[in-house]
């Protein structure tokens, strides 16, 4: 259940931004692969494409995030790179070339990335002492995604999917405009301590954290950039294919809603070791499964772990260990390396392992995917990351 909106925040004006940012993923991650493909490049181009949008996370979060930070701008930010996104897009109508697209897409993500870490800051500063309220706000990110995933498949198994840069467009103007909605919370401005950042990035539960983080996006890349291709190769429509990918959302809603009840009663470490887990046996059953819908579907349903339960542990992980004048720049980090080095590198890889076997690269997601099991088992630990019961055992 979602429950009711908690008394004193601003519950449906945050959820309403989510709801129009994720359209836009909504209508794209699914459809983009099939566009890309539709305009005449092959799997490896593909992979470039992808690996570039993804490579901007590296370096763009960080400067924003730093930006944010020093300047205590966030909504002017905020706005400045939801309007420069819509214009940077609008290259997509002029040619489809790849090295056009390329340039076109790197300019894009530029603006893109300075949209989402900083408004989590703002969510998380708006929710204040009700921060465990999170997930149900950011669940109705997952309810506009299933809403545009199904609805661009109904749409393009009856247009071109030559069409999906005018319909993104439509929904990059109601993002900007969106952006007029939101209202940054009165909080204090607070300068990072000197050698704060560089210290916290030093702790080993921090930089095994990050490292789980690339190597669980690093798995999500053959998933992102190919399932929907994947699904076609094996006889499955466009309309399908999006009721397919909502029914991960679907999923992932239950665990947003939820989410703050299972971090207390389990602790981050916890879901973060059972996220890592379920992600590799969901890759595992996509890779020798597609044939079978029934298997598919318990697939997807997996997504609520290797994504929306590692995601709700991931921003609590962060907010408990970067303190509130460095959140921006921890959201930066956490976007960079994860989204950014991950998803870049994987999208690479599997631009290549496609042509050879589609089925190897889910093989290569599943062992990351464990990789990082591996990595938090070992290094994550602590009174922060563990159940509260244990916690307090530990600090006593």
């Amino acid at each position: 259940m979602m429950g009711a909106p908690a008394a004193g925040i601003p519950y449906w004006r945050l959820s309403s931004f989510y709801f129009l940012y994720y359209a836009f993923l909504g209508a794209m991650m699914p459809y983009w692969s099939l566009y890309l493909q539709a305009v005449g490049l092959d799997a490896a181009a593909i992979g470039v494409v992808l690996a570039v949008m993804a490579a901007i996370r590296i370096v763009a979060p960080n400067l924003w995030g730093w930006l944010a930070d020093r300047s205590g701008r966030r909504l002017l930010i905020i706005r400045t790179g939801a309007l420069a996104a819509l214009i940077t897009f609008a290259g997509l109508l002029v040619r489809t070339d790849l090295w056009w697209l390329v340039a076109v897409v790197a300019l894009h993500s530029v603006f893109w990335n300075a949209i989402l870490a900083q408004y989590e800051v703002i969510t998380l500063a708006s929710l204040g002492e009700q921060v465990h309220r999170y997930g149900q706000v950011r669940l109705w990110g997952s309810v506009s995604f299933i809403v545009a995933v199904v609805g661009a498949g109904q749409l393009f198994d009856r247009l071109s999917v030559t069409w999906l840069p005018q319909l993104l467009l439509a929904l990059l103007v109601l993002i900007a405009a969106g952006t007029l909605l939101i209202r940054e919370p009165a909080v204090a401005r607070r300068e990072p301590p000197a050698g704060g950042l560089r210290e916290l990035l030093g702790a080993r539960p921090v930089q095994a954290f990050l490292a789980a983080s690339f190597l669980l996006q690093f798995s999500h890349a053959p998933y992102y950039g190919f399932f929907s291709l994947y699904l076609e190769q094996h006889g499955y429509s466009r309309a399908a294919t999006g009721l397919i990918w909502s029914l991960g959302v679907i999923a992932e809603i239950g665990v947003f809603a939820c989410a703050h009840r299972l971090l207390a009663r389990f602790g981050l470490r916890a879901i973060l070791l059972a996220s890592l887990l379920l992600a590799a046996v969901r890759w595992l059953m996509i890779g020798f499964g597609v044939d079978s819908l029934a298997l598919l579907l318990v697939a997807q349903c997996l997504h609520a772990g290797s994504f929306g339960s590692f995601h709700a542990a991931g921003i609590e992980f962060l907010r408990r260990y970067f303190g509130a004048a460095q959140q921006g720049q921890g959201q930066a980090v956490y976007a960079a390396v994860s989204f950014g080095a991950g998803g870049a590198l994987g999208a690479l890889l599997s631009g290549l392992l496609w042509d050879m076997s589609a089925r190897l690269g889910f093989v290569v997601a599943a062992l990351a995917a464990l990789a990082g099991w591996w990595i938090v088992r070992a290094a994550v630990r602590g009174p922060l990351v563990e159940a509260p019961a244990t916690a307090r055992a530990i600090g006593q």
